[in-house]
């Protein structure tokens, strides 16, 4: 009963999305200030319990995405995200999912079927979530190597797509 209702919310949560898109993809937007905004903390486990910060990651461009197992559109980009960090292999660039309230056991059925390499973080209370002020999934950021947000993607993305490319390869120069 309860995964009836996440997937309702899911779908729910992303019809005014498909109203506001319509056919068009979902776009990046930048953060209004000059140089980004900060973030607020993101400290969470790993899949194996072990705390990682995205403070330690400065020094590079860092999309963190939040996304969860019950979401459709939250499955379906997960392979051009594996593909995106693939591509972007030996620069200073990586991959952060953050997944919404659910255990590690879900996580790791759902990666048995969807094998992705980046880091997986879990943010079983949706704390995290909260602070970043995400209120629909998919959500994605992207973090410049300063530790700013620079910008913000609401909904699907195919990270394949080099319109959706275009911003993180502009951090990365």
């Amino acid at each position: 009963m309860m995964l009836q209702l996440k997937s309702c919310a899911c779908a729910l949560l992303s019809l005014p999305l498909m109203l506001a898109a319509g056919a068009h993809a979902s776009e990046w937007k930048a953060f209004s200030t000059e140089g980004g905004q900060a973030s607020a903390p993101l400290v969470l486990p790993d899949l194996s319990g072990r705390e990682v910060d995205l403070a330690s990651f400065k020094g590079e461009v860092v999309l963190v995405n939040f996304w969860a197992t019950w979401c459709e559109p939250c499955r379906e980009e997960m392979p051009s995200l594996q593909r995106l960090e693939k591509k972007l292999a030996g620069k200073p660039f990586r991959v952060v999912a953050v997944n919404i309230g659910e255990g590690a056991p879900r996580i790791r059925q759902f990666l048995e079927r969807t094998p992705v390499s980046f880091t997986m973080l879990r943010d079983a209370e949706s704390e995290v979530m909260k602070a970043w002020r995400v209120r629909m999934l998919p959500a994605s950021f992207l973090v410049d190597r300063r530790g700013m947000l620079r910008y913000q993607l609401i909904g699907e993305a195919d990270y394949d797509d080099p319109k959706q490319q275009a911003p993180i390869l502009e951090l990365l120069k």
